[in-house]
């Protein structure tokens, strides 16, 4: 078994709060609190890929992401802290008034290169490219692909489960639920889960691709993982559900029903949801687990986002 190294960016343990929201409680890891400017579930997986782009020598880190992406802003700040450079290949448009995440990528100061939608789509065709004309150049450029869901990086949250087992007993839940994007802290958590041998299912709030997809995209990270580091267990498949549906209004958007949720939560809790991640997986944890009084046994993972409110002000204002 081999375990990777990492720098320590995170504010961990994160806590794990009981909550109440209309008459039901139920448990939430607040993966929020990770940190203020890094904050969020990317900041765990940042931990071991800047430590390896450290180790690399790295002049630059590329990466990805949409225009009000977590992961790309959680990057920009991180490699600041290592003293390295990033460049953003972010799906979007700029704006001269940028806010949310952009507003901070642009405080940091990323080099951003705007993509249309197309071009986003051989994104990493696009860097893999530029990082070889700077290679004839004598720059050292480390590329982290969306979300930082590499076999690295999902040691975040493989190590999470370990935290998290140290504050709950996992014996008494059957799941966490979470927003799955680039796949890669649902596949960390597969892995923690065995490592702990822990029978909890991962329910995997699908926000971005078809369900098949990223389906898919979880499960070989998650066995590319076990390969790469030699790790004393075997991926059972049944342990992953994906739920579908919660973003058919598209990643980039959010449905006044959504919202509506998002700000009764806010004002009963005191605890915010963003419309990209957290909002939408909350909606689908209130409608199949907590709804139905099975929140004591089923963990909610906020996986923060606070963010990317700012880029959809009109929407929680107007809901």
């Amino acid at each position: 078994m081999i375990i990777p190294k990492k720098i320590p960016l995170a504010n961990i343990p994160t806590p794990v709060e009981l909550v109440k929201f209309k008459g039901k409680n139920f448990f939430m890891k607040r993966d929020d609190l990770t940190g203020m400017e890094l904050s969020g579930n990317k900041v765990r997986k940042l931990e071991y890929l800047i430590y390896q782009a450290k180790k690399e020598r790295a002049d630059l880190v590329f990466t990805d992401g949409g225009d009000q992406s977590n992961h790309a802003r959680a990057t920009v700040i991180a490699a600041a802290k290592a003293g390295i450079k990033t460049r953003l290949f972010l799906w979007g448009k700029d704006k001269p008034n940028a806010d949310g995440n952009l507003f901070l990528d642009k405080v940091f100061g990323a080099e951003i290169t705007f993509l249309s939608r197309s071009e986003y789509s051989r994104v990493n065709d696009i860097m893999f490219e530029e990082r070889a004309r700077l290679s004839k150049l004598g720059k050292k450029v480390y590329v982290i692909p969306a979300g930082g869901s590499t076999t690295l990086g999902i040691w975040g949250y493989v190590s999470f489960m370990s935290e998290l087992s140290s504050q709950i007993n996992l014996s008494k839940f059957t799941g966490i639920t979470l927003a799955a994007g680039s796949g890669g802290t649902a596949a960390g958590l597969l892995i923690g889960a065995l490592l702990q041998k822990s029978r909890i299912k991962i329910f995997a709030v699908n926000v971005l691709y078809s369900a098949e997809e990223i389906r898919r995209k979880i499960l070989h990270l998650a066995e590319g993982c076990i390969l790469d580091y030699k790790l004393p267990c075997k991926l059972n498949e049944s342990s992953l559900e994906i739920i579908d549906g919660y973003s058919a209004e598209g990643y980039k958007n959010i449905s006044d029903d959504k919202i509506s949720l998002i700000k009764q939560f806010a004002v009963s809790s005191g605890i915010l949801l963003d419309p990209a991640y957290t909002g939408k997986a909350f909606k689908a944890y209130y409608d199949n687990f907590l709804s139905k009084s099975k929140g004591m046994k089923n963990l909610f993972l906020h996986t923060g986002g606070l963010y990317g409110v700012f880029g959809k002000k009109e929407k929680y204002l107007g809901a």
